[in-house]
């Protein structure tokens, strides 16, 4: 952006999301002078910035939101927001796949390099540069995608950086076998805090919610919602506490059981207790 005089007579502008100055000859200021503190252009542009931020960290949102419930995302809407800088970075080098009347053809992945009204730009695993035509296109979560892999190796040797976590999203697939759900279900259990607070404090610094003494992550799949949840504890805030076992409940509350939730359900249930036992007490040998 260009820029603005203030009532001192310096001109302020942004660069890189801060304000700068510079006297009227032109010449740049390390540091904003104390008479821009109370100014009004000042205190403006220090208001845009405010916006920009958590309008970049709501377009970063809705677009996680798409990929965790694999929403089909119009074509048409891609295009109009694309050119938003904070859109744009927010979608740049997803994969995405086309949908049609059968769902999503996730054998069809190509990384999002550009968006208009004639179409999708993508580069395929080929490394070739193709028009997607489609109508929708889904964003899909990691853990649906069979050649994961493929599409890592692929990311890193293009140096791809994806604005919204996707492909090195941490990704865990569901056990088929019911003892070695069990126990992937209390993998995370145990985690030791010195206080419940912390524990309830990292939770909350994760973007999950607790309630009733259990830190909870809803997840929607398949037209159903369904909430991962892990103990935390309920107790004075003070007092010390350990993570539980991760469980499922529907919208009304009633358990659901493991071996019947989606695997981006299940996949988000354990990055979530994952995260939460990340940050627990690490006992020495000593006891420490």
């Amino acid at each position: 952006m260009g820029w603005l005089t203030t009532a001192s007579g310096h001109e302020v502008t942004l660069s890189n999301g801060k304000v700068v100055a510079r006297t009227n000859q032109g010449k740049a200021l390390r540091s904003l002078p104390k008479a821009l503190a109370e100014d009004e252009v000042v205190a403006g542009l220090k208001q845009l910035v405010e916006w920009l931020d958590r309008h970049e960290a709501s377009c970063r949102a809705e677009v996680d939101r798409w990929m965790i419930r694999s929403l089909p995302v119009p074509v048409k809407v891609l295009s109009q927001v694309w050119a938003d800088d904070a859109w744009r970075a927010a979608l740049t080098d997803l994969v995405v796949v086309p949908v049609d009347k059968d769902g999503p053809r996730l054998d069809e992945p190509g990384f999002l390099r550009e968006a208009s009204a004639t179409g999708l730009g993508v580069v395929n695993l080929d490394g070739d540069s193709v028009r997607v035509t489609a109508d929708r296109v889904a964003i899909p979560h990691p853990v649906r995608l069979g050649d994961l892999d493929d599409l890592r190796e692929f990311a890193a040797e293009l140096g791809i950086r994806q604005g919204t976590l996707q492909l090195f999203r941490e990704v865990w697939h569901k056990p088929a076998d019911p003892e070695q759900l069990t126990a992937e279900r209390n993998r995370c259990a145990g985690g030791h805090f010195a206080q419940l607070r912390h524990l309830t404090g990292r939770a909350t610094s994760l973007g999950y919610q607790v309630r009733g003494g259990y830190a909870t992550c809803r997840i929607w799949e398949d037209g159903a919602s369904v909430n991962a949840t892990v103990w935390v504890g309920s107790d004075d805030p003070s007092v010390e506490a350990e993570t539980g076992e991760l469980a499922f409940a529907d919208a009304q509350g009633q358990a659901v059981d493991a071996a019947a939730v989606g695997p981006i359900t299940w996949s988000e249930g354990m990055r979530m207790a994952a995260a939460l036992y990340a940050g627990r007490v690490v006992r020495t040998e000593d006891g420490a």
